[in-house]
């Protein structure tokens, strides 16, 4: 895994190195350089328990690319909002959509400082592509945004993507914090939700809630692991996509599967949703 520098003068403003950020954690698994050691602590507790806890991100992160290909070309979707984005990485959102449909509209919300430092920088030299700093489980915030409002067309079909963000809410109405969402789309929109799951199997199980103790337990503090009726309540009522909720890596595969999966890969699981 590739080192951050850690000097004082390359921490941007409001970074707090003291304590893990979902983001940075996110990053490190992804071999990314914007991390410090403190986001790499939480990959090794895990790791103790679980030693390919970065395919969890690689799942995430790949289902990300084939649902926002399936969104452009198949569903035709021109404008996305990305919440909990991240750190810009290869194969970002706008990069994806864009390369099918390049007037399609990007709209990425996060918090974190080194997010915002970074994604600001680097995202709005694309004119179809925006950054807005609010809160992505405090739905009301993102709505009522002016940049939300002025960027988006709310008149027409949106892609909301929660990609790898709801398994960090530790409240138990995440459900009606996404029918919020839900209710303010356009019909014709699409949902995107990842989460880690607990497969509540004898064989997975364990290791789910194994690594849940971890992340939880860990500098960043966050990290459920919901099990498949708790993560079918995150669509809002949408009808799921062919084939439904499954395991990320079985979300339309780019080719046939010579490797079995890992016992990582098989506690985290995806769907689109289409709003009727």
């Amino acid at each position: 895994m590739t080192e951050a520098v850690e000097s004082p003068s390359s921490h941007p403003v409001g970074v707090d190195i003291t304590r893990a950020s979902i983001a940075r954690v996110y990053d490190a698994a992804l071999n990314g350089t914007n991390n410090y050691e403190i986001d790499r602590r939480v990959l090794e507790q895990v790791a103790t328990v679980a030693p390919e806890v970065a395919d969890l991100a690689w799942a995430n992160r790949n289902f990300l690319i084939r649902a926002c290909r399936f969104l452009a070309t198949q569903g035709r979707v021109t404008q996305y909002l990305d919440c909990g984005s991240g750190l810009p990485t290869a194969e970002n959102t706008h990069q994806v959509v864009q390369r099918i449909i390049p007037e399609a509209r990007v709209l990425y919300v996060d918090n974190d400082p080194v997010v915002l430092a970074h994604g600001r920088a680097l995202l709005e030299e694309n004119e179809n592509t925006r950054f807005i700093d609010a809160d992505i489980f405090k739905p009301e915030q993102i709505l009522r945004n002016e940049t939300a409002r002025e960027f988006l067309d709310w008149t027409k079909p949106i892609a909301l993507l929660h990609n790898g963000t709801l398994h960090h809410y530790l409240g138990d109405d995440y459900a009606e914090m996404m029918q919020t969402y839900v209710d303010a789309l356009p019909s014709g929109s699409f949902v995107v939700v990842a989460h880690f799951l607990d497969p509540e199997t004898p064989e997975h199980s364990e290791i789910a809630r194994r690594m849940e103790e971890k992340f939880t337990h860990s500098p960043m503090g966050s990290g459920l692991f919901r099990t498949w009726e708790q993560i079918g309540r995150m669509f809002g009522g949408t009808e799921l996509v062919d084939p439904g909720l499954v395991l990320c890596e079985d979300w339309w595969p780019d080719g046939p599967r010579y490797q079995p999966l890992n016992q990582v890969q098989e506690c985290i699981a995806g769907a689109v949703g289409r709003k009727a």
